[in-house]
Formats: C-alpha cells, structure tokens, sequence
C-alpha cells in the first residue's frame, strides 16, 4: 500500500457511505450482504466484514436479528441549548426551555452520598474519599431520552443545609447559581469543556442508542471565589442532537 492510500476496507466503507448519503440506499434499505460485497468490489469475505463494521460504528446501518444489516434512518439533529445567561429564577436553559407551553420535556433524577473517587476530588478540589451528594438525571423530550446528566456536589459546603438535596426541600429544580446563592455562597465562574467518545454501555441503553455510537460529554464545574461547588458529567448523543452555546458579550 503506497504512503497516504486508504486501507481497501475503508475504501469500500467511503462508497457505501455515499450511496447512503446520495439516497442510493435509502433508510430501511437492506446493506449489499457480504458475499455481495466481496463479489463487486472485489475483495476478501475480511475486508467486506471490516467495512459493514465501520458502517455499523459510524450509526449509518444496523444489524437485525436473524434478518440482516439494514440503513438506519438518518435523524435531523435537533439543538440542545447551553445558555452564560441565566434567567432571575436560576434554571438552568433545558428547564427554561422546557417550560415554553410548547415543549413537552420532562426528566426525572435520584440522589445518593458517596465517596469522591480521583477523579471527582480533583475536579472539587477536595480530598479523595471526601462526601459527595450525586444526582442523576435523564432528560426527555416527548418521553424521549435526550440527555443524561451526573452531578456531584461536596457535602463540606451543602451538608446539614437546605439546598443539600438537588431536587428536594425549598428550593428543589433550582439552578445551581440560585441553590448556592441560598447558603450564601456566590457563584461567580463556571467551567465547561466539550469532548466526544463512543457511549458507555448504560448510556446508550438509557439513551436508546446502539453499541458504538459517539456521544458528547461537557464536563461542567462552577465555581464561587475559585472554589469548585459542583461538578457534571452531560451526556448527549451526537447523532440526534447538536450543543448549541449562547453567551453575552461584555
């Protein structure tokens, strides 16, 4: 193979990936089995199995039992807001979203203390092993799972307080900024960064995807006079969904 060539199973991948792109092979089509692969393209039975794989990774095809590979539909990717202005009620963009009257979002969370593992206590600047209150959440959109959602807040600042439960006592579904604001601890900063990876397992079960498929993480932390007072994980599936940003100029 000369410097700078595609490997033959990419390449048959790259030209079966356009034919679902051009509509050659519309949704619900049934992919060229194996054997016929191997025939038009002339190539081995191990490099026809290799590019149905990529197809299968990139979500643009999927394997039905006993049937065979066939087009996925391709979803119209909708926008999910992240949003530097926050609303005087301190929700944060998905809940002001979602309570336009035309929305039909819902979600839906539990709360539990634990350990802060490494990575936690690095992100909370606290010592490992320290009380964390984690809350899951899974948002929906029309009973759709959209989004998922893991915060971990230290016990050390919430603990023995009212806000110590995300989503229970006086101010239950707050923001973060409001809830903070209430044991009078100002939040002043907040940190996200955004990244891509094939989904865990578990959340692509929640979220209703397949093994393989890429989902974008932001890893959220805010802050209150440089001084970490909750840190997330969201989890948004990149073939249905965009991360849209909103953010004031000063």
């Amino acid at each position: 193979m000369t410097f700078g060539e595609q490997p033959a199973y990419l390449r048959v991948a790259s030209d079966l990936r356009q034919k679902i792109v051009n509509g050659a092979l519309p949704p619900h089509t049934r992919l060229p089995s194996q054997a016929r692969i191997r025939e038009e393209y002339g190539v081995s039975d191990t490099v026809a199995l290799e590019a149905r794989k990529v197809l299968m990774a990139e979500g643009l095809v999927e394997g039905r039992s006993g049937s065979g590979t066939y087009v996925r539909e391709r979803p119209v990717p909708r926008r999910i807001a992240r949003s530097g202005y926050r609303p005087p009620s301190g929700a944060n963009p998905f809940r002001q979203e979602q309570a336009d009257e035309a929305s039909r979002g819902t979600w839906e969370s539990s709360s539990e203390q634990e350990a802060a593992g490494p990575e936690i206590a690095a992100r909370l600047g606290i010592e490992l092993g320290a009380r964390v209150m984690r809350t899951r959440y899974v948002f929906r959109d029309a009973g759709e799972a959209m989004m998922l959602s893991t915060s971990w807040e230290p016990l050390e600042v919430t603990g023995r307080t009212p806000v110590m439960l995300p989503e229970e006592g006086p101010l239950g579904g707050c923001g973060v900024v409001e809830r903070m604001a209430a044991i009078d601890v100002v939040v002043d900063n907040v940190a996200e960064e955004v990244g891509a990876r094939p989904g865990l397992a578990e959340e692509l079960l929640a979220l209703g995807g397949v093994p393989g498929h890429v989902v974008m993480v932001v890893e959220r932390t805010y802050y209150a006079s440089g001084r970490a007072v909750e840190t997330a994980d969201v989890v948004v599936p990149a073939d249905r969904f965009r991360i849209a940003y909103h953010l004031p100029v000063k």
